[in-house]
Order: C-alpha cells, then structure tokens, then sequence
C-alpha cells in the first residue's frame, strides 16, 4: 500500500493541474469553475483507473513478477532520481537551462488552447478540459499497477482507487477548500508560495529528489536481502 501511496503523491506534481488551477483561480466565480474541473476529472480518471485495475487483476499480468520486479524498478527509480539530483547540484544543467532560456525568449508567447477554453469562464467548459487533461500519466498507471498486485477485491479496488484520485488531485482539492473558507486570502496565499517556489524552488526539489532516490535505494536492497 505504501508504494500506491507514493506514486500517488508522485502523480500529484501535475504542472497541467497547476496552471489550470493558478488560471481559474483568478477568473469570475472561480469556486464553480474548479468544482467544474475537478467533476470532471474525477469523472474520467476514477473510471478508467477501476477498469485499468480489474482488467490487470483478471489478466494475471502484475502477479508473477511481484517479488522479481519490484526490488530493480526500486533501485533503478532510486538511481535515476540520484543521478537527476547530483546533475542539480553540480550545476551540470545549466547550459540546458540556458539554451531553454533562449529559445523562450525567442519565441513569441503563445496560450495554450486548453488555457484559453479555461478563460471562457465556464463551468461547463471546465468540466470538460478536466475530463480531458486528466487522462492517467505513468505515475498514475505505477499506482494502479501496484493496487492490483494487493488483490483487494471489487470494494477494495473502488475504495483505493478513488483514495488514489483524491491525493492526485489535491493542488486543485485543497485550493478549492481554502477558497470556500478564505475568498479573500487564499490568492495572497497562492502568490507567495509561487514566489517562494521561484526563490527555492531549486533546493526543494533537490532535497525531494535525494530523499525519494535514497528510500527506493533502501527499499530495493531490502526487499532482495529478505
């Protein structure tokens, strides 16, 4: 269950949810908006999850490789994510990073459509971008993937699947709460973890990284040991 968990929470660093989210925030009636998006995105997201889980458990495809697999997907995950976060400290990305810079500058700015449909400022709208920007991604499929090697059965397959979807989904759940609560406040709010994000955003993600790595590393030797 533990490694559902954290691919869940893998699955909710969504940039596409973020800015979604940051865009109807700032739009007329943005409570109604984002309980659009979210309807939708539950909608798709939560069904396809409950047929990709039944169909693996029908199938047989994730039980044999259980006790094989599991430990190398951990120590290779963990190893990416070291050798991504040494790449950051060293500072090896930055001519990357430069040459991005330049070709963005280059570039004249363009919205995305999906942004644009957002700015119409219709719930209905939002329903619909939701359902569609919300199809399952590798962490979410990692997570689904991991359920059914636990063979909960139907309720419990249900049960995970909507618990999987309701941490996915939190950068537009707990802004959504915080609206209803704070109207006045939660913008603020947004803005300086944004700018706090700009400042450190760099170190954060470094510490995430070599945390994350270290435990998968952890994990894949131990589960070979045992």
């Amino acid at each position: 269950m533990g490694r559902v968990l954290a691919f869940s929470l893998a699955s909710a660093a969504n940039p596409t949810l973020i800015a979604a989210t940051t865009v109807m925030l700032f739009l007329p009636s943005p409570r109604k908006l984002m309980l659009g998006y979210l309807a939708g995105a539950l909608m798709t997201s939560i069904t396809l999850g409950i047929v990709i889980v039944r169909t693996l458990e029908d199938t047989g495809a994730v039980s044999t490789a259980k006790h094989s697999v599991n430990p190398i997907v951990d120590l290779a995950l963990g190893a990416i994510l070291l050798v991504v976060a040494t790449v950051l400290a060293t500072e090896r990305d930055r001519p990357v990073r430069e040459a991005r810079a330049r070709r963005k500058a280059r570039a004249e700015p363009k919205t995305p459509r999906w942004q644009q449909w957002l700015g119409r400022g219709n719930p209905k709208v939002t329903f619909a971008v939701g359902a569609v920007l919300t199809l399952p991604g590798a962490s979410y499929l990692a997570a689904l993937t991991s359920l059914a090697r636990l063979n909960y059965g139907v309720a419990g397959d249900v049960l995970v699947v909507v618990l999987i979807n309701a941490i996915m989904l939190l950068l537009i759940e707990v802004p959504l709460i915080c609206f209803a609560l704070a109207p006045q406040w939660t913008p603020t709010a947004i803005n300086r973890a944004k700018a706090a994000m700009r400042l450190h955003g760099r170190r954060i993600v470094l510490i995430l990284l070599i945390g994350l790595g270290s435990l998968l590393i952890l994990r894949g030797v131990i589960t070979l040991l045992t």
